[in-house]
């Protein structure tokens, strides 16, 4: 036994993720009432999200308190980088739907669902998230809210004593160390929530809405392959795919099985520190981008409301179409603010055509439906992107600055 656990050990991180993912969907299939085995899964999601809030308010709050007078200081050209990828994916959302038009079969409602009202509300969701009591906003992991908070406690323990900041240095190492210990047991958890969803759904999720998906994984890839990669390549003037690559791998992966990016945020902390960054940065950008790089969530969006302006039969032109780019750009910022995500911004979206709400709560219900794999592929572009967008924020100021820069160093490669 002692043997196998030393052989289990020696195995890179990925190679045993990889692994339980096999097992995972294998056991989906040829036992399927093993229903045991998915608690494996939703031990270890409910681990990485219980322990995220904690993690990003430490750590940020102990960054800012202990940072130089340069700490932090790649934020704006993070935040750009973040926006401008997001505008991106809404646009190619789109180009592909004017390229491959989708209809919808719209039969049903989503029920217990209420969609903001405009993008007023989005907005006004998100302040009033800003000011949230902390502590409601650590246990409801309301990120905006812990971001801010930490933010507004950093800079007041900047004038803390020595004592007082290590004592911050000290806690973050810790909390550090117990999220290293929740993800030493990835290989278990993406073993029980692979063999749930293959188990729970099987392949039939691809025949009922199989060209919608191909259109939304289409654009997605399109922008994990393509966009994003580009987009490094002009502010750094290297090749960008072994990076892009490495954060797909190491992000992307595991954000897929848990469909949650702010259930992500440990596994990108601990991806930027192999990666070499600058703890004072990605401290700060990592929480950010789980709240507002939303790549995937514009995708879906756009998608969809165009569908339900094909199913009606609503011709849409060029300058509406860029017009819904933008809000489907603005109301993904949003989508971690509002309960249900990016498909409860929807309807927003579709009143810019005057689609009626029940029509587009409709519409919706269908993206309840194919939800198991768009959502999976929605959270592993957001929450790899932004990894890589942190890394290259920080290259970009080196490059700029005449320093040599690797995209990834040798020492994280394993």
């Amino acid at each position: 036994m002692k043997n196998l656990i030393s052989k289990w050990s020696s195995l890179s991180l990925i190679t045993r993720i990889v692994i339980g993912l096999v097992l995972g969907a294998i056991l989906g299939i040829a036992a399927p009432k093993a229903t045991v085995i998915a608690l494996l899964g939703d031990l270890f999601v409910g681990a990485l999200r219980s322990v995220a809030p904690i993690l990003v308010f430490v750590l940020v709050m102990s960054s800012l308190a202990n940072a130089k007078e340069s700490g932090a200081k790649n934020m704006k050209t993070v935040i750009v980088l973040y926006m401008v990828s997001t505008f991106i994916g809404a646009f190619v959302a789109v180009t592909g739907s004017f390229l491959f038009p989708q209809t919808l079969t719209l039969t049903e409602a989503a029920s217990d669902v209420t969609p903001p009202s405009g993008i007023a509300e989005v907005l006004k969701n998100l302040l009033m998230n800003i000011v949230a009591n902390p502590i409601d906003a650590l246990a409801n992991a309301n990120y905006i809210g812990i971001l801010a908070w930490a933010v507004i406690f950093g800079m007041a323990l900047k004038f803390a004593s020595a004592t007082s900041k290590q004592f911050l240095v000290d806690l973050s190492d810790g909390v550090t160390k117990a999220v290293h210990w929740i993800i030493s047991c990835a290989p278990f958890g993406i073993f029980g929530l692979v063999f749930n969803t293959v188990s729970s759904n099987g392949l039939t999720i691809f025949t009922d809405y199989g060209k919608l998906l191909l259109l939304l994984i289409g654009c997605m890839l399109f922008c994990s392959l393509i966009t994003n990669p580009f987009l490094v390549f002009l502010c750094l003037r290297k090749n960008p795919y072994p990076l892009v690559f490495k954060c797909l791998k190491e992000s992307g992966l595991t954000a897929f099985f848990t469909r949650s990016s702010a259930a992500n945020i440990p596994m990108n902390m601990d991806l930027c520190e192999r990666l070499g960054l600058d703890k004072d940065n990605y401290s700060v950008s990592i929480p950010l981008g789980a709240t507002i790089n939303m790549d995937g969530a514009a995708i879906t969006i756009t998608v969809m409301s165009l569908a339900a302006a094909n199913t009606l039969g609503i011709s849409v032109d060029l300058p509406t179409a860029f017009i819904l780019s933008i809000l489907a750009t603005i109301s993904a910022c949003g989508a971690s603010g509002v309960a249900g995500g990016s498909l409860l911004l929807i309807p927003l979206a579709c009143s810019l055509f005057g689609i009626p709400n029940d029509i587009a709560m409709q519409v919706v219900g269908v993206g309840f439906i194919i939800g198991v794999i768009q959502d999976s592929m929605e959270t592993a572009l957001n929450s790899s992107s932004d990894v890589l967008m942190t890394a290259t924020a920080e290259l970009y100021n080196k490059r700029k600055a005449g320093e040599e820069i690797v995209l990834v160093p040798k020492q994280s490669a394993e």
